[in-house]
């Protein structure tokens, strides 16, 4: 259980970092800042090492601060918060649907 409210922990925090409008104002656009704040794949990674490092400040879930946990936990958040931001939109789940010529 607490890997999962890890990962939904992780995409939130993506999510707001990402897209948020709150942080519209200070979000960087342009620069090798404005390409890491626009993808969630890259933010991920960074949310997933910085929650990592507040665990043992949560009940949520726990984990050893240690140099592999950095890697894995950061590497989990990247793909996990990737992978729900291409299934869920503003308006829900996401489908495509393509005509078969």
């Amino acid at each position: 259980m607490e890997l999962l409210y890890f990962i939904l922990a992780a995409y939130g925090l993506t999510q707001i970092l990402v897209y948020g409008k709150l942080l519209e104002s200070v979000r960087p656009t342009s620069g090798w800042l404005g390409q890491l704040f626009s993808c969630p794949m890259c933010i991920g990674f960074h949310v997933g090492w910085i929650l990592m490092l507040l665990s043992p400040y949560t009940e949520l879930f726990n984990f050893d601060v240690t140099p592999v946990n950095y890697l894995i936990l950061g590497c989990l958040s990247s793909g996990t918060s990737y992978v729900l931001n291409m299934i869920i939109g503003d308006e829900g789940i996401k489908h495509e649907h393509k005509r078969v010529e």
